[in-house]
């Protein structure tokens, strides 16, 4: 049986940017990944936005990792030469009665350290974006995009370096919890026994799921899971845009907004679907609730511009109508079980928060 230091479960960009850390202060670590490359779900299947931390309630995980890992990923990115861009974001509300929720969020993003956004008139929003149509607008000069792939790439390559291991078709099929650390069994091509002091459940979609093969943690402290498909749709060509523009969020999301990725090509979405179990078709036909929402903000868009792109799914820990939940970041402190921690729900911002999440794992799991 092979024995090693830390165990990290999950290589997407939450799951590399842990064991880059763990390997930067010299613990042992080996990544067991079920897929055969990294970061082929939540990872690579978002809008590749570098948020502000404009939406989440003050003192929440959300918040206060989203600013603390979106300077640590823009140093990070510019000192690996990832391709970034922090091009800014327009937050716009498209009916005087949306004008309210457009301040709270102004006010929600300076509760949370987010300092340098300025509250700007139609008029104002316009002379930026002059193929835009709202009534206000709320400018965040601190939104970017990343290309995320280069991304994980560099992170791979830096825990590597490190000594880290990344074993791709490595699915987790068991894991038995005992008094001097876990037994992990893996299936795939070839199948293994692995005993290790720290386990790291960065499984994503999967997290939950990973959890109850836990033998020896009791299941009260696992949450429910939900998952979440986010359908986006592309046009052809350019768009008359040079920043990314969003509406104001709905109960779900974000709502259907603009991005636009390094090459310039142009993104809309996500709209929101509550589904059981994952599957990342997109039905074209939804493209017909797209045109209403876009057009609400870029009235130009023309009939039938719009072409199925791409699916993702998150992994929430609330559901349809309930308050939006926060990351959980889970160590023996609230479960029992020395050297494990879970993370459930990382879904956005963990893109941005993912350096941020890692600095706060290893801190949770040297004290378990």
């Amino acid at each position: 049986m092979d024995q090693i230091e830390c165990v990290v479960i999950g290589a997407g960009v939450v799951g590399l940017a842990v064991a880059r850390a763990l390997a930067a202060r010299g613990r042992e670590v080996i990544v067991l990944e079920a897929a055969d490359a990294i970061g082929t779900s939540t990872s690579s299947r978002n809008s590749e936005v570098i948020h502000a931390g404009l939406y989440y309630p003050r003192g929440s995980l959300k918040a206060a990792l989203c600013v603390r890992g979106r300077e640590m990923l823009y140093e990070y990115c510019a000192s690996r030469n990832v391709a970034h861009s922090r091009c800014g974001k327009l937050l716009v509300a498209t009916a005087p009665a949306q004008i309210a929720q457009l301040d709270s969020i102004l006010a929600r993003g300076k509760e949370n350290g987010v300092f340098d956004l300025t509250r700007i008139s139609a008029s104002e929003a316009l002379s930026l974006e002059p193929a835009l149509e709202c009534v206000a607008a709320v400018y965040s000069p601190q939104t970017g995009i990343v290309d995320s792939h280069q991304l994980m790439l560099a992170l791979q390559g830096d825990a590597e370096r490190d000594g880290a291991v990344v074993a791709l078709k490595s699915p987790v099929e068991a894991i038995d919890a005992t008094a001097n650390g876990f037994v992990i069994r893996t299936g795939g091509d070839a199948p293994t026994e692995i005993r290790a002091a720290c386990l790291i459940n960065s499984a994503g979609l999967h997290a939950t799921a990973l959890a109850k093969r836990i033998r020896g943690l009791d299941p009260r402290h696992i949450p429910p899971l939900y998952l979440a498909r986010g359908n986006y749709f592309s046009v052809s060509g350019r768009v008359p845009f040079s920043r990314l523009i969003y509406p104001m969020p709905n109960e779900a999301g974000l709502g259907v907004h603009l991005t636009i990725d390094l090459g310039g090509r142009a993104r809309f979405g996500p709209d929101v679907e509550w589904i059981k179990s994952i599957d990342y078709d997109v039905d074209p036909q939804r493209a017909e609730s797209f045109y209403a929402q876009i057009r609400s903000y870029w009235p130009g868009l023309a009939d039938g511009a719009l072409q199925p792109a791409y699916a993702g799914i998150r992994p929430k820990l609330s559901g349809p109508g309930e308050p939006a939940a926060d990351f959980v970041i889970q160590g023996s402190a609230a479960h029992g079980v020395r050297g494990l921690v879970n993370l459930f729900g990382i879904e956005s911002p963990g893109l941005t928060a993912s350096l941020a999440i890692a600095q706060r794992v290893c801190e949770v799991s040297g004290r378990t």
